[in-house]
């Protein structure tokens, strides 16, 4: 092997033992204060008497104000540095999570949400923009996978502690729900302040790597950049009239409409079905399919480097999940209906960081930073009309189980998008695969 390949891998290993780690911890607490609304709502709902249509609307609200926000804030990380930048989100989401504690009526319930969406907006396209500044494309999508396993551990570890704050009641004189939105608030930010003293916005830039090292890893990054502006080349708004960045916006976007039941329905429909409500034990049993995402993540997106084909991987987990998220609507029972989330909910997680070496391996330079926040951002509408379309549905129909159903429906486009993805003919490989 020569001098440079042990350079490069050298510097590949330090960023993954460096970086990811602590990515992954902020991924954590961003899920965890994206959707820790789910495991209070039976609470928040009774304290406040917020109605189950506020609740919708307060819950898909954040990604409002996310969509809003995430291009400028993407193109502001490119400009001042991800490790001011990505701190900044960290330490204002944060806060203004834990500002639900004065959320008793729908209005401030709403404006707290929506500001959420502001203050996260940028963070997750900004770390997938981040890790194009250090992992090559052939490691991006392992890379990229560890990062994204704070999704499922946010709720390995989330959901039992979400269950254990909200047994406790009157701590300081907050109620069970206020005194979990403060915690894990709080936490966000305290995170956020450690980050602007450890992380790196470029390999140039790091005290950790040899000169060697910095040398090899920039070489082959900017290589790659630079093969991906020969063949195509956008700017900030052009990357909407390319047909594969529209449907990129259409995988995700349909991905999340059928994660939205998962997040901000399911915890409340198995404690129901256990016949009471949520406490340390259901928490502990909601950690089940998140962690079958957690090994999940870790296993195929290894699996789809190795074999160079995310686009049929990511295919073929989006497809499982969206049976199995049916199926949940298919039973009252809590043991099936536990089973059916194991799958679902690694089919439509872990399916993610595999989908994500697609549009990071096409997109490049400005193109790449304003096309995969706006693949997040409207993507991430999914999220907001997910609970808007299951409550309507319900309601139109008097069936609770029917919008998992529409929902399903709706999420299997993401299989038709996908596929349509390797039957155009195109110069790019990673579409043929």
């Amino acid at each position: 092997m020569s001098s440079d390949h042990q350079a490069l891998d050298s510097a590949v290993k330090k960023a993954t033992w460096r970086l990811l780690p602590f990515l992954g911890l902020m991924l954590v607490l961003n899920f965890l204060d994206r959707s820790n609304v789910g495991f209070a709502k039976t609470a928040y709902q009774a304290d406040t008497g917020i109605s189950d249509a506020a609740y919708a609307l307060g819950a898909g609200i954040l990604y409002l104000g996310y969509a809003t926000f995430e291009v400028p804030s993407n193109l502001i990380l490119q400009r001042v540095g991800a490790r001011l930048w990505l701190s900044r989100i960290m330490i204002t989401w944060g806060i203004v999570s834990a500002c639900m504690v004065f959320a008793h009526t729908a209005t401030t319930y709403y404006i707290v949400r929506f500001l959420l969406g502001v203050c996260e907006a940028g963070f997750y396209p900004g770390v997938l923009l981040y890790l194009t500044y250090w992992f090559p494309a052939k490691q991006r999508a392992r890379a990229t996978g560890l990062f994204y396993l704070g999704v499922p551990l946010s709720l390995v570890i989330g959901s039992p502690l979400s269950g254990w704050l909200l047994t406790h009641h009157d701590v300081f004189g907050l109620s069970n729900w206020q005194w979990m939105f403060v915690v894990e608030g709080l936490s966000a930010s305290i995170v956020g302040i450690v980050g602007l003293f450890y992380l790196t916005s470029r390999p140039a830039e790091a005290g950790w790597l040899t000169d060697a090292e910095k040398s090899a890893l920039s070489q082959v990054i900017e290589a790659e950049e630079s093969n991906k502006l020969h063949k195509v080349r956008h700017t900030v708004l052009s990357v909407l009239k390319d047909w594969r960045v529209l449907a990129f916006i259409g995988v995700y976007l349909f991905i999340q409409i059928g994660v939205g039941p998962l997040t901000f329905y399911f915890p409340a429909r198995l404690a129901a079905a256990f016949g009471g409500g949520l406490n340390t034990n259901i928490g502990l049993l909601l950690a089940l399919p998140w962690l079958c995402a957690l090994i999940a993540t870790r296993v195929f997106t290894v699996y789809a480097d190795r074999r160079q084909n995310h686009r049929l991987v990511a295919t073929s987990m989006v497809a499982c999940g969206t049976i199995a998220l049916a199926s949940i609507g298919m039973t009252s029972n809590p043991w099936l209906m536990l089973f059916a989330a194991c799958i679902a909910v690694p089919g439509l997680a872990a399916s993610q960081p595999v989908f994500w070496s697609l549009p990071t391996r096409y997109l490049g330079g400005t193109g790449a930073a304003s096309g995969i926040a706006f693949i997040v951002s409207l993507g991430n509408l999914g999220s907001f009309a997910s609970p808007q379309i299951k409550a309507y549905v319900d309601n139109a129909t008097g069936n609770g189980d029917a919008g998992f159903y529409v929902l399903a429906i709706l999420c299997a486009m993401a299989v038709i998008l996908l596929l349509s993805l390797g039957s155009a003919q195109s110069d790019s490989k990673f579409l043929r695969v």
